[in-house]
């Protein structure tokens, strides 16, 4: 590795006019600083990361905690969570931060791992957001943002999930239907706005659905959501229209409904969740709600980066990042 001493040896000038130069100081000759700061690329110099985090009071790197309890079905490679950490990444490397993955299998906890990587925030995008690991690291004043989590004294960014599944299920009455059965994910706080957003459209169009129209699977797992299609379809008296947790599970829901010879959306009609390009491929285009993951990943670390930048003017916020109903193909009009 090239050092300070390396640049000053083959510049024949101090270690601290090496250090003056690299670092902007304007009492050296305008020469020896460029002289300096071309043989310092020439050599590949990259200024020592302790040494840069003792100067400028924090480290330049962000911890992204990514603990999917279902990753073998979906996790990094699930389109809505990719794009998420993508546009994290691009707004943390357009202000100069790295970022570095927490592993759920770290030694040790988060907080220990945090403080031993020297991060200077941690943003936390999907997690088993009560877990002791990360109540630990929420309560110790480290600087977190969630997504899709609401802790108190730290800011959040979250897909208003009931508006979403409020704007699906009122789409569906208001195409004619009224025997509306929901396929939720695992119960978690998404889960619960989404149900809470289901009953609320249908309470204002004063329609009942039984208990057994409501099911439990897993989000990104097809394999459950076929199990639990297949008991819908089951029923003498089965819905009309199903609403699946999300894209990627509604494949499982399609082979149900495929086994048992019914057409979409001409015998049963099918709404998904996530907005995925996958929706769109398949035929007939799916009815879904897209999230505006793009939006929600920007957000999510600019308002880190700010929170480390201006801690004093920091404050604590939960935004709500709204999508957009994509109607698609597989709900049919019974009015």
């Amino acid at each position: 590795m090239v050092t300070i001493k390396d640049i000053s040896k083959k510049c024949g000038v101090s270690a601290a006019t090496v250090s003056k130069a690299l670092n902007g100081y304007g009492d050296i000759g305008e020469e020896t600083k460029k002289k300096i700061i071309k043989t310092a690329q020439e050599m590949n110099y990259f200024p020592n990361a302790a040494a840069r985090t003792l100067k400028k009071g924090h480290s330049n790197n962000i911890g992204i905690i990514f603990q999917d309890e279902t990753d073998e079905q979906g996790g990094l490679t699930h389109e809505y969570f990719s794009i998420i950490l993508n546009n994290a990444k691009i707004e943390a490397e357009s202000s100069g931060y790295d970022i570095t993955f927490i592993n759920k299998n770290v030694q040790g906890s988060f907080l220990e791992h945090a403080r031993y990587r020297n991060f200077d925030g941690v943003l936390a995008v999907t997690a088993v957001f009560q877990s002791p690991e990360l109540t630990e690291l929420v309560k110790s004043g480290f600087p977190l943002v969630s997504i899709d989590y609401n802790y108190d004294s730290h800011t959040c960014i979250v897909s208003d999930n009931v508006i979403g599944l409020y704007e699906m299920t009122q789409y569906l009455i208001s195409m004619g239907h009224r025997k509306i059965a929901f396929i939720h994910g695992e119960n978690t706080s998404v889960t619960q706005k989404r149900i809470s957003g289901y009953h609320r459209a249908l309470n204002e169009s004063n329609i009942d659905v039984p208990d057994y129209y409501i099911k439990e699977a897993l989000y990104h797992d097809p394999a459950s959501t076929e199990r639990r299609t297949d008991e819908l379809l089951k029923l003498r008296d089965r819905p009309t229209a199903i609403i699946f947790p999300d894209d990627v599970a509604y494949l499982g829901g399609l082979t149900a409904i495929r086994k048992r010879q019914l057409r979409i959306p001409e015998d049963i009609s099918t709404a998904g969740y996530d907005g995925i390009k996958l929706s769109q491929l398949i035929q007939p285009q799916l009815c879904t709600y897209h999230q505006d993951a793009e939006t929600i990943g920007r957000i999510g670390m600019r308002k880190l980066i700010e929170q480390i930048e201006n801690p004093k003017l920091w404050i604590p916020e939960m935004i709500k990042v709204t999508g957009s109903l994509w109607t698609g193909e597989t709900v049919k009009n019974l009015n």
